[in-house]
């Protein structure tokens, strides 16, 4: 599911198939509602997970992309459980950069527990700043892009988030692209073994958390994410009062 040809406004790059769903899927869906065209990159095709294979787990990234109803899903195909910021996993993102020159780049927080994740969270902002520069792999005859935005994703609690994303009008498609994943989460008939996943009550875990996030905001639900360079804001007053619930 790529077309070179098209130009996106929002990239999601995570490790594995269903990372983006986890973690950003209300996001890209709203910003799809708004008319921007959207893509997700899977850095690995997930063949070190528990449960599933790499063969249907394409099937399901696949399925989830419908349901996003995304522009673009591509997969890199680094090694899962070996993501690494080294020259080869850079470069192979600085080409998907400058094939679809995202104005915004989603990823993973580098404080994420998970070493491919914050792994893929150096990758993606050390190629973000290689793709503006024109004699970086010019043997892929490649134009230089500009340089994206970047927002991460929060996991680590410990995070206090730069925004938080309204999503409440999005929960029901987030949990179904997410439920598209079926060979990783709970269902009773499976007999492959148990992961920290596959649990029961996990999902309900991924809704309770924007529920959360919503709450900080005084929205039914929410997605939290940081960003590390300073925000450019025109208009503060219009930014500060729009409707929230802060607690003092």
């Amino acid at each position: 599911m790529s077309d070179p040809q098209i130009e996106l406004d929002a990239l999601a790059i995570f490790s594995h198939p269903d990372d983006a769903e986890l973690s950003v899927a209300g996001t890209l869906l709203k910003l799809k509602s708004l008319g921007y065209r959207t893509g997700v990159a899977d850095m690995t095709r997930g063949e070190m997970g528990t449960r599933g294979t790499p063969e249907v787990r394409a099937m399901e990234a696949l399925e989830a992309a419908r349901v996003m109803n995304l522009d673009v899903r591509i997969n890199l195909e680094r090694p899962d459980g070996h993501v690494w910021p080294n020259e080869e996993a850079r470069t192979a993102v600085v080409r998907i950069i400058r094939s679809y020159r995202p104005q915004v780049l989603m990823t993973t927080h580098w404080d994420d527990p998970h070493p491919d994740h914050a792994n893929t969270c150096r990758i993606v902002r050390e190629a973000a700043r290689l793709a503006t520069m024109a004699r970086y792999d010019a043997e892929a005859g490649q134009q230089p892009a500009p340089m994206p935005a970047l927002m991460h994703s929060l996991y680590s609690r410990l995070v206090i988030p730069s925004f938080i994303v309204d999503v409440s009008d999005f929960v029901d498609e987030k949990m179904k692209a997410i439920r598209a994943h079926a060979s990783q989460f709970y269902r009773a008939e499976s007999k492959e073994p148990a992961t920290r996943i596959s649990d029961v009550g996990f999902l309900e875990e991924i809704e309770l958390r924007m529920r959360y996030y919503g709450s900080m905001i005084g929205v039914s639900a929410g997605e939290a994410f940081y960003v590390r360079e300073a925000l450019n804001i025109e208009d503060p007053v219009a930014l500060l009062t729009r409707p929230m619930n802060i607690y003092s």
